[in-house]
């Protein structure tokens, strides 16, 4: 899979398959963030009074009052939608001078019992959008869930990588991320790796709580053997300052992992 700053990356993937906590299948809260939206140069949403909007097995929304969206961009389109969670939803397309995006808000004229919370709230298709804001900071891929923690932890724990039958990496000084619902993420400095097996590759995904990576793929003898067995974040966001240009495998993707001379488990995610 090559990515380009895809907005479908693949940590947004993942987090399609992870049961959000929220106990029940449909949950409305009220942000304390000022959220904005642009699309060609336009502020189209921006508000101080915005709804996270979580449903079981999905990504967070966000819903906007209809007073903080400008809606005389908002043209009206035949396509609706009805769920039975969240009710019907019709919607609308997003122009701009001389730029549109189609489809790319709903509104809930008339939400389902339970939903009644979202009613005459906007909501816009993230990827359809150019760029969002949370307070002044861009964010990428979906919105910040309160409830995902990222952690990363200085560690002298003994990491043995092994792909394409070859160590290609191993240290005693890594980095490890420990990220909500998704499986532990080894951190190893460059110098610990075999850099000369590894091949750059056009791949970039981002994540809204790390930032934008780029892959490497294992390569002997200019043949490729694991597509983007690997990646590293040049310039995480300031959160996250401890990855920085350290290289990370995927523990799917690899022959082994071993941890403290311990075999780690082969995880099953998207990227297996």
């Amino acid at each position: 899979m090559m990515n380009t700053m895809n907005t479908r990356a693949l940590e947004q993937q993942e987090f399609d398959l992870i049961d959000r906590p929220i106990g029940t299948d449909l949950r409305v809260e009220t942000s304390p963030r000022w959220v904005r939206t642009v699309f060609h140069n336009v502020v189209v949403a921006d508000s101080k009074n915005v709804r996270l909007v979580f449903q079981a097995r999905h990504l967070p929304v966000y819903y906007f009052p209809q007073a903080d969206v400008r809606m005389d961009l908002l043209e009206k389109t035949e396509r609706t939608l009805d769920s039975p969670i969240t009710g019907m939803a019709r919607y609308y397309t997003v122009r701009v001078g001389g730029r549109s995006a189609e489809e790319a808000a709903w509104i809930h004229a008339e939400p389902a019992a339970g939903a009644e919370a979202l009613a005459d709230l906007v909501a816009f298709r993230w990827d359809r959008m150019d760029a969002w804001f949370e307070e002044d900071d861009e964010v990428f891929v979906h919105p910040r869930d309160p409830y995902h923690r990222v952690d990363v932890m200085n560690s002298s724990r003994h990491i043995k990588v092994v792909a394409g039958g070859e160590v290609v990496a191993e240290t005693r000084r890594p980095r490890l991320l420990f990220e909500t619902g998704l499986p532990t993420r080894y951190y190893i400095p460059k110098m610990d790796v075999r850099m000369d097996l590894l091949q750059p590759t056009d791949t970039q995904t981002s994540c809204p709580y790390k930032g934008t990576a780029s892959y490497w793929s294992l390569a002997r003898d200019g043949e490729e053997l694991v597509h983007d067995v690997a990646w590293s974040y040049a310039r995480p966001i300031a959160e996250i300052p401890k990855i920085e240009n350290l290289v990370c495998f995927f523990n799917e993707r690899v022959d082994e992992i071993w941890v403290d001379g311990e075999l780690a488990p082969r995880p099953k995610t998207p990227w297996s």
